[in-house]
């Protein structure tokens, strides 16, 4: 199974009203902003997406409602987060019938398992699906490293195509490539590296911060892949304090906060979440003040 999955994909936060009901509305037109801006493809339900405190049945309805709005404009992958293989694997087939375009899979929840285990709750749910699936790995956030002789034997699984990489390491994404090929499409899961993995040849790169300044993102994409680097450079020194907010344990509050502060969302999440408050709000009301009086003149660059 091959797939393209390259470009940015910002990883969607999950809108809700004040008494923390889903708001379907606000979600369609941060899509509809998202799509007009450039991006490739979104990730629905991931970390941002606050997958976890999400319904099973509210899951299924907000990946319902996010294909509908999409209609095919883009690619729509959705996060599998679930305490078990068989909740995973039944998340994924009825998804599946949704229409979503991949999965992206992460090892069982509150149960750390070992290698062998976590090994076999992919092999399980790639089983039980023909979508195409991403491997999520990040041992800084979940405890899980799904090392190179872990990535050999999913590779025997032709549907697990992909592999969203967040060790932190940029030497990974050179093993992996000198390992595997062009086996599995490698994106970067980190923001605060991104430049530098797509300089290592990274495919894509899924990011939190994308959310709030979307055309930032794809223009350092753009550029990092033609390989002009310097004006990458630029762009990539004036985003980064920005970036560095997708790397705090808050990351969703930051960016859900940083989403309503530019217009394109609201602030609300679910306990045990709560919103930012005192010397954390503030500083995210800096970095964004500061980021507003120094943007870039994106046209200057003239990308495709």
């Amino acid at each position: 199974m091959k797939v393209n999955w390259q470009g940015v994909f910002p990883a969607i936060s999950t809108q809700f009203n004040d008494d923390g009901s889903i708001n379907y509305e606000s979600n369609a037109r941060m899509l509809e902003d998202l799509i007009s801006d450039g991006i490739d493809g979104i990730i629905a339900l991931g970390t941002i997406g606050e997958n976890a405190s999400l319904s099973a049945e509210e899951k299924r309805e907000f990946i319902k409602h996010t294909v509908e709005t999409v209609k095919g404009r883009i690619l729509v992958l959705s996060g599998c987060t679930e305490n078990t293989a068989q909740q995973a694997a039944q998340y994924a087939q009825d998804v599946e019938t949704l229409g979503v375009d991949g999965l992206m899979l992460l090892p069982a929840m509150v149960y750390r398992g070992t290698d062998r285990e976590v090994i076999a709750h992919y092999q399980y749910v790639a089983r039980a699906t023909k979508l195409p699936i991403m491997i999520y790995n990040n041992p800084v956030s979940y405890g899980v490293d799904i090392n190179l002789e872990m990535t050999a034997i999913l590779a025997e699984e032709e549907n697990i195509v992909a592999i969203k990489e967040s060790t932190t390491d940029t030497r990974r994404l050179t093993e992996l490539q000198s390992r595997f090929g062009d086996r599995f499409n490698i994106l970067c899961g980190v923001d605060d590296i991104a430049l530098e993995s797509l300089l290592l040849g990274a495919t894509g790169w899924i990011s939190g911060l994308t959310n709030v300044f979307p055309r930032e993102s794809v223009t350092l994409f753009k550029l990092a892949r033609e390989g002009r680097i310097e004006e990458a450079r630029e762009i990539y020194r004036w985003f980064m304090p920005l970036l560095r907010l997708d790397t705090i344990p808050t990351l969703v509050q930051c960016i859900k906060f940083a989403e309503q502060i530019v217009g394109r969302g609201n602030e609300n999440v679910r306990l045990p979440r709560m919103t930012l408050v005192g010397k954390e709000r503030a500083y995210v009301e800096q970095v964004i003040a500061n980021a507003m009086a120094t943007r870039i003149d994106l046209d200057k660059y003239n990308v495709n």
